[in-house]
């Protein structure tokens, strides 16, 4: 890039660099990527400085969006990774294992006061002293070289990686959000709820629709989007209903004068309590109602009694799954696929199948950089065609 600004009239023109002046030399790019920048939010203002044009001129609408990530290689091999328990041997002689574990500490470890109940106690020894205790732990396996990569093996083999999670526009393919996260399942809707935050505070986008692949349907999610006069186009994740052949929550009538649940059997399933593991309320037969059951083996494979446990935010779930059977639903579905083809865009156009930088902020600004290059290129598409109606352009 400096060879060319050095030798072409237009380069040294958009840059303002006179004739006779010094193009700046190569390093000069990477001493401020990683010190004046570092800290900056230059990359994300130069993101939304675009996403504000497209909004300007009427190509972003924001009414219908989508989520959805793709995973994007990491420098780093999986070969060379250490167990969690091998974190604080490592840290002594690899810089960038101690940085990660430094990282870990401040943003995973809470201050707790404990006070002291000693009541002869110096007013100094009465003091609350500090206990820290771990929110979130470390994964199993850690790269030496990468930390903040993830294990995936989503692609086939293992391998270290980052999430790219876009939000965008269905009917112009406007890159409205990105977002960097570790290659896990779990980073997916923490992201999605983060770019749609954000699209709201910065664009002032209020979507009608957002849709999503079936990863985005949990209750949890669904009931986010409805609480905020979002519709939720996504299918609905029903890990539960995978029962191997018994009977599912739907064969169960619900009894709401009794907070019970009546089982194809005839017998009441009533409320035992919460299970903040499964997110859902429990109810469950007693072990004399399903004893001489003759539907027991269709029931459960339980040798004692049957349980159900029903979601909180069922009520939800189940308004997704009417909707589900609409032709607005599968109109949405097939405006998703739109972001497939950016991704596509991404991995062959601007071969962005690894990352050239470590470091989750390193793989955001990568992501963010590459965000903004399709976005110009639609913005330029348009204002060349500006008779042609933008919707259906990728």
């Amino acid at each position: 890039m400096v060879e060319d600004v050095a030798m072409h009239l237009a380069y040294r023109w958009f840059t303002g660099l006179g004739f006779d002046q010094e193009v700046p030399h190569h390093s000069t790019f990477s001493k401020n990527r990683h010190g004046r920048f570092e800290e900056s939010p230059l990359f994300l203002d130069l993101f939304e400085r675009v996403v504000l044009q497209c909004l300007e001129i009427g190509l972003l609408k924001g009414a219908d969006l989508s989520v959805d990530s793709t995973q994007i290689r990491a420098d780093a091999s999986p070969d060379r990774t250490i167990t969690r328990e091998q974190l604080p041997e490592a840290a002594r002689v690899n810089r960038t294992v101690r940085e990660f574990v430094e990282q870990v500490e401040r943003e995973n470890m809470v201050a707790e006061p404990v006070q002291t109940s000693d009541p002869s106690a110096s007013e100094a020894e009465s003091k609350p002293t500090l206990r820290r205790t771990y929110r979130n732990s470390p994964p199993m396996k850690i790269s030496t070289t990468d930390p903040e990569g993830a294990l995936s093996s989503k692609r086939g083999p293992s391998e270290f990686a980052y999430y790219d999670n876009d939000l965008i526009d269905n009917q112009s393919c406007i890159i409205a959000g990105v977002a960097a996260t570790p290659a896990r399942l779990s980073q997916e809707i923490i992201a999605a709820r983060q770019m749609l935050e954000r699209a709201k505070e910065r664009f002032r986008l209020q979507p009608v629709r957002v849709t999503a692949d079936k990863t985005y349907g949990t209750g949890e999610f669904l009931s986010w989007l409805s609480n905020r006069r979002m519709t939720p186009y996504i299918p609905v994740l029903d890990r539960k209903q995978q029962t191997n052949g018994f009977y599912t929550q739907h064969e169960f009538t619900p009894v709401p004068e009794e907070n019970a649940y009546r089982c194809p059997g005839g017998e009441l399933l009533r409320y035992v309590g919460m299970s903040r593991g499964s997110q859902g309320y429990v109810f469950g037969a007693k072990p004399s109602q399903c004893r001489n059951c003759s539907h027991k083996p269709a029931c459960t494979p339980s040798s004692t009694h049957r349980t159900l446990k029903i979601n909180w935010y069922e009520d939800v779930r189940e308004c997704v799954r009417k909707l589900s059977q609409t032709p607005e639903f599968a109109i949405a579905r097939r405006a998703r696929n739109k972001i497939e083809a950016l991704f596509s865009e991404l991995c062959n156009q601007l071969r962005l199948r690894k990352l050239r930088l470590r470091g989750l902020r390193n793989a955001k600004e990568q992501f963010m950089l590459a965000a903004t290059a399709q976005n110009i290129k639609r913005l330029i598409r348009y204002l060349s065609q500006p008779n042609e109606p933008a919707a259906g352009r990728v």
